[in-house]
């Protein structure tokens, strides 16, 4: 795989450990809502999504007929999401800033990108002391496109940026099947469902990516660097 020059890695649970909280909040205050929803519905309709889209998602599997209104729900959600991530320790997942660096090393361009906000984000990489420059090369965030997961937009835009033009030569790893069809809809040569996160391996093979890991630390026993 020696012809790869940028990977697109999500955020939380593919390069950080930060315990589900988004998706715990997110089972929470819809609850508290009114409307019945599982944990396990949360990660399997939510996982990778834009947040407000998520919620709008979920909404309609649950109950389209509702009057519940998802911006009131996002609204209590961002509220207690700042709250809980104010309080709330969060680490790498184990050996995943090393293949950040090693392929910082080999000059592959290395992008995070997210269904978290932009300040969100910031939050997550200023408590794990990751430096632009140093452990990425660019942070996309659904602050900055139009159409967050599945649409290919994140990536099309880190590849503008970085300047790499072929898809083929992107690789794309995350936890989430959304995650994968990103990939896919942006035509990259490689996608990485990762074991880390909020998705079983049967919701991963769903979205047939071209591997599936146990966890980024093992990403170079399917890269040739």
């Amino acid at each position: 795989m020696t012809n790869i020059k940028m990977v697109v890695f999500d955020m939380a649970g593919t390069t950080i450990n930060e315990h589900n909280v988004v998706y715990k909040t997110l089972y929470t205050v819809i609850n508290e809502s009114g409307l019945p929803v599982s944990l396990e519905k949360v990660l399997e309709l939510g996982a990778g999504k834009e947040k407000f889209q998520a919620i709008k998602d979920i909404i309609n599997e649950i109950d389209p007929a509702t009057s519940i209104n998802p911006e009131m729900i996002f609204g209590n959600f961002k509220n207690m999401l700042d709250e809980a991530y104010s309080i709330l320790a969060v680490t790498p997942i184990d050996g995943v800033d090393a293949t950040m660096l090693e392929l910082k090393e080999k000059g592959i361009k290395v992008v995070l990108n997210t269904g978290y906000s932009e300040t969100v984000a910031n939050t997550l990489l200023h408590k794990l002391n990751w430096e632009k420059d140093v452990h990425y090369d660019l942070l996309v965030t659904a602050d900055d496109v139009e159409k967050g997961r599945p649409h290919p937009d994140m990536i099309l835009k880190a590849m503008d940026a970085l300047h790499v033009f072929d898809p083929k030569t992107v690789l794309k790893a995350g936890d989430s099947a959304v995650d994968i069809e990103e990939g896919k809809n942006a035509n990259c040569g490689i996608t990485v469902g990762v074991l880390s996160g909020a998705q079983t391996k049967e919701q991963l093979k769903s979205a047939e990516p071209t591997y599936i890991i146990e966890s980024l630390a093992t990403l170079n026993q399917i890269m040739d660097y």
